[in-house]
C-alpha cells in the first residue's frame, strides 16, 4: 500500500447543497493526519515507506531524494480556507491535528 489524497478543494457551498460533492479536503494536513494515524497504530516506523517508497517503487519511478522532517507538535486547523471567492472546509476544521 501507499499514500494517495483526493483533495479536489469543493467549496463549502458546493458540499453543502442538495446534490453536494463527494469527498474531503485533506491537502492541509495529509501528512499530519497519516502521521497521527500511523502512530495510533504503533506503525510509526511504516510511516516514511508508505509516503515515500511504495507508490514510486509500484510505478518504477526513481524515489524522492529530499527529505523532511515531522515534529511533533499540535496545531489547529482552521474552520475555513480561502478558495476564490469562496471558502473550503477543511477535514477536522477547528480540531487539534
Amino acid at each position: 500500500f501507499f499514500a494517495g489524497t483526493d483533495s479536489a478543494p469543493h467549496t463549502t457551498g458546493s458540499k453543502q447543497s442538495g446534490c453536494g460533492c463527494a469527498g474531503v479536503y485533506t491537502a492541509h494536513a495529509a501528512v499530519e493526519l497519516y502521521a497521527e494515524s500511523f502512530e495510533s497504530q504503533n506503525a510509526l516506523e511504516h510511516l516514511e515507506g508508505f509516503l515515500s517508497f511504495h507508490g514510486a517503487d509500484h510505478y518504477g519511478m526513481k524515489r524522492n531524494e529530499k527529505k523532511m522532517k515531522l515534529v511533533k507538535k499540535s496545531w489547529t486547523v482552521p474552520q475555513t480556507y480561502e478558495f476564490a471567492e469562496e471558502t473550503v472546509t477543511p477535514l477536522r476544521a477547528g480540531e487539534k491535528v
